[in-house]
């Protein structure tokens, strides 16, 4: 059961410490689920962890996450090897995909060695909800900032631009994140960018933003653009609704 139409969940959340475990699914991957449309039987969700190598221990900490709430958990790995012959198939079998945190210089260009765009495309198109946290935030959006390549944040511009903006994530918790973004935007590297506080999300329903979420009572969302008569980017805080 697809979503009704293409649906893409961009954060800077999602997870949270378990009371007897390690982690568990926050209010943002609950509503990456809810979003899916699934009802009458256990959500498919599949983890993808490539911007943080495939991690088994990774995987392992979210199947338990998955058994908790009683969601039928699966990985997409790329690491050494595609785990699947048919990417394709494997992710329009999934209602949620969920791409965790990590480099997103290093996802990408895996992403691009398997074909794994055009995969994801196609999936988008479908229903399947895309969704996921920092890297997994950025990564569908034109590109963004990120500590990639070291602790100054550079901008990354090949994203997959299934959304056609710039993407700031963790803008509260890390002070050069704000300062960056604004800078990008204002030299034209990054367009119109839409920025996330950590536990806040971006609906988006196409390339629409059609509402801003926040796991937490603290988190918000922004815009940042460039003023053309100025040469400065501007930023406006957009309303939210906490899940």
């Amino acid at each position: 059961m697809p979503a009704s139409e293409p649906t893409i969940l961009a954060t800077s959340g999602g997870y949270r410490s378990g009371h007897r475990t390690d982690l568990e699914f926050g209010k943002l991957v609950h509503f990456a689920v809810e979003l899916s449309g699934v009802d009458g039987r256990r959500p498919a969700v599949c983890h993808v962890g490539t911007a943080g190598g495939d991690q088994r221990s990774d995987n392992a900490r979210v199947s338990e996450a998955g058994r908790l709430v009683g969601w039928d958990v699966s990985h997409l790995n790329l690491f050494t090897m595609p785990h699947t012959d048919d990417l394709l198939g494997f992710v329009l079998s999934q209602d949620v995909l969920w791409v965790g945190g990590g480099s997103v210089a290093n996802l990408l260009a895996v992403w691009e060695v398997h074909g794994l765009g055009d995969v994801l495309r196609q999936a988008w198109r479908a229903g399947v909800v895309l969704s996921g946290v920092s890297a997994g935030s950025i990564c569908w959006h034109v590109g963004g900032t990120t500590d990639s390549f070291g602790p100054e944040l550079r901008v990354v511009r090949n994203g997959l631009g299934l959304l056609p903006y710039g993407n700031g994530v963790h803008y509260d918790s890390e002070k050069t994140r704000r300062p960056a973004v604004h800078a990008a935007v204002a030299a034209g590297e990054l367009p119109l960018t839409y920025c996330t506080d950590d536990g806040a999300g971006l609906l988006y329903r196409g390339t629409e933003l059609v509402q801003v979420v926040s796991e937490n009572g603290r988190g918000g969302g922004y815009v940042v653009q460039r003023d053309e008569s100025s040469g400065t980017a501007q930023e406006e805080k957009l309303d939210i609704r906490r899940l």
